[in-house]
């Protein structure tokens, strides 16, 4: 069953901060905090029995879990960050099974996107003073965070719209 609308606005004000502090975290600091991690998850430790099914909202924590195992490996092999992989095994349990797919489509081009904006972002000088102490400016890697907290927030707000 797809994330409903109701489901989405029980999540969308406690997730959303969170979203909105991992990327810029990311940005200035090329690292997702712990605690930002840790945050998302009591997010839906707490928010979701009252946002889902007691059932579903079980299941939800083996997506957690599978994320967290692919993430762990692709951490390791240099792939992504730690904290990358942390964070989206703390996003997972928000998406529901249905709608993987469409969130993968969602991510992959929100990843293309944040990936283009930030790139181009940080060759415009006015920018650049406005945030000069972004680590993401210098460095090669690409703040993961951007997308990850972007793909959680549009999945959400995309899902209220859904039910509109």
């Amino acid at each position: 069953m797809p994330t409903s609308a109701a489901t989405a606005l029980w999540f969308l004000p406690f997730a959303g901060p969170i979203a909105l502090w991992v990327a810029l975290s990311d940005m200035k600091t090329m690292k997702i905090p712990n605690r930002a991690v840790l945050a998302l998850v009591l997010v839906f430790a707490i928010v979701g029995p009252l946002a889902l099914p007691f059932e579903i909202w079980l299941w939800r924590w083996v997506h957690l879990a599978s994320v967290l195992g692919v993430g762990f490996v692709l951490s390791i092999t240099g792939m992504i960050g730690a904290g990358d992989a942390k964070f989206a095994a703390a996003m997972a349990p928000f998406v529901a099974l249905a709608d993987l797919g469409g969130f993968l489509l969602l991510f992959s081009a929100l990843l293309l996107a944040t990936f283009v904006i930030h790139r181009t972002a940080r060759m415009v000088p006015a920018l650049r003073r406005a945030a000069p102490n972004w680590e993401s400016w210098a460095r090669d890697e690409f703040p993961m965070g951007l997308a990850l907290g972007s793909g959680l927030l549009c999945y959400l707000f995309l899902a209220v719209l859904r039910g509109a």
